[in-house]
């Protein structure tokens, strides 16, 4: 393999820009219609100051203002707004603000009669942005996408920062009669702990993976129910969980003079990582010189999933990959904090099915010399979407970001050209 070359370069200065609205991140499965996995950023209502636990006077309990509701033509420019604010336009459309005010003018200059019209203004509004993933969501496509299931006993956890901006999990979505809500979660509980271990300090992500766990067994959760409730563990049997995405095998090559060991990840869900560090280590102990992770067809799944799985590979310090966005929360390098599980050689093996979280791992190795890529070139899905809650419940969906490679290159619609189209020799 004398002919491969391995280029380091150094990253470009980024220009920062302030946004009023600052999404809370939450990294969860799209519901998107393609199965292609997406970084999701979630933006809900700020809490109240109703909701703030404090001790007051029963004569200032009566006191009550009554909730406000959103005109129409206030939901529509709510989503105007939030277009005009963090839209990333990674087409070839030249969308600019200047553009978008004018759309605003001719859009309210006219009253909106009706809730559903309004939705209807939405959808049309965003469909002229010629972007295929950015949509609207009536409340019932919302309220299903924030029950979404991840953790196998029937909960959604967003990341939440508190008044000294460290990030504290709540539950977000509860499917009823599901595992944890039989058991007595309920939606806006916040997670203490699982299994008797803090959660503090941990992504929804990781979390989700402590939930995780065989049919049938239990996961004992501490919550406190609401800002004011009290602290209770409670103890939830799991009834649906996530199968493993991982498959392996030993492989001797040159009569046995050679140990290859041969991982295929399908997919990446929560059990991705915990199961492929299994693998490796069963593979290692069993002789495995070197190893094959075949990413072939792998659509996606978690991308922070494929994130922490890349870093597994690299040594501290190295780049994982770039978030390109108008929002300054997007503008960063995602870099490994933690020493490789192994230095053995590494052959991915992709074609052109290979997308997005698939092709965040097959970038981080080969541009980080860790792997070569065989195959075909990859399928090319390198966005980010954020979902905008609006007034009425429904929601948006936007793209806001994209990934770029540590030696930046564009992934979407670019994809990954591979060093060889057949294993050498």
């Amino acid at each position: 393999m004398s002919g491969y070359v391995c280029l380091k370069l150094s990253p470009p200065p980024t220009c920062l820009s302030k946004h009023p609205r600052l999404p809370i991140p939450l990294v969860r499965n799209t519901l998107l219609g393609a199965a292609l996995s997406f970084g999701l950023v979630f933006s809900f209502p700020s809490v109240s100051a109703s909701q703030i636990c404090r001790d007051v006077e029963p004569i200032q309990e009566t006191l009550q203002t009554a909730p406000e509701v959103v005109t129409n033509e206030g939901l529509v420019e709510e989503a105007w707004q939030i277009v005009n604010d963090t839209f990333l336009d990674t087409g070839r459309h030249r969308w600019s603000q200047d553009t978008w005010q004018l759309k605003r003018e001719a859009i309210l200059s006219n009253s909106i009669q009706t809730r559903s019209k309004a939705h209807h203004i939405i959808k049309r509004m965003l469909s002229s942005l010629a972007d295929p993933y950015t949509r609207f969501l009536s409340p019932d496509e919302f309220s299903k996408m924030a029950r979404y299931d991840m953790t196998g006993v029937g909960i959604n956890l967003k990341e939440v920062p508190d008044e000294n901006g460290d990030l504290r999990l709540e539950v977000l979505g509860i499917i009823l009669d599901g595992p944890a809500h039989s058991a007595g979660v309920r939606q806006g509980d916040e997670i203490l702990a699982v299994n008797n271990m803090e959660v503090k300090g941990k992504s929804a992500f990781e979390v989700s993976s402590l939930l995780q766990g065989p049919n049938g067994t239990s996961v004992t959760i501490q919550v406190k129910h609401g800002n004011c409730g009290p602290v209770e563990s409670i103890e939830v049997q799991r009834q649906l969980v996530a199968r493993t995405p991982v498959f392996y095998r030993l492989e001797q090559l040159d009569n046995g003079v050679t140990s290859v060991g041969y991982i295929r990840l399908k997919e990446f869900n929560a059990l991705a990582r915990k199961d492929l560090v299994i693998a490796m280590k069963r593979l290692q102990d069993m002789g495995a010189s070197y190893f094959i992770l075949d990413l072939r067809d792998n659509l996606g799944g978690l991308v922070q999933a494929g994130i922490e799985i890349a870093k597994l590979f690299l040594n501290e310090g190295d780049t994982v990959i770039y978030t390109v966005g108008r929002d300054p929360q997007l503008q960063k390098a995602i870099v490994t904090d933690t020493s490789p599980l192994i230095q053995a050689p590494i052959v991915i093996l992709v074609n052109d099915k290979t997308a997005s979280a698939s092709e965040i791992v097959a970038s981080a190795l080969h541009d980080n010399c860790r792997a070569v890529l065989v195959g075909k070139r990859t399928y090319g899905k390198g966005l980010i979407q954020s979902v905008f809650e609006l007034d009425d419940g429904s929601g948006v969906v936007i793209t806001v970001g994209k990934y770029v490679t540590p030696n930046h290159k564009d992934i979407n619609g670019n994809g990954i050209e591979p060093d060889f189209q057949k294993l050498p020799a």
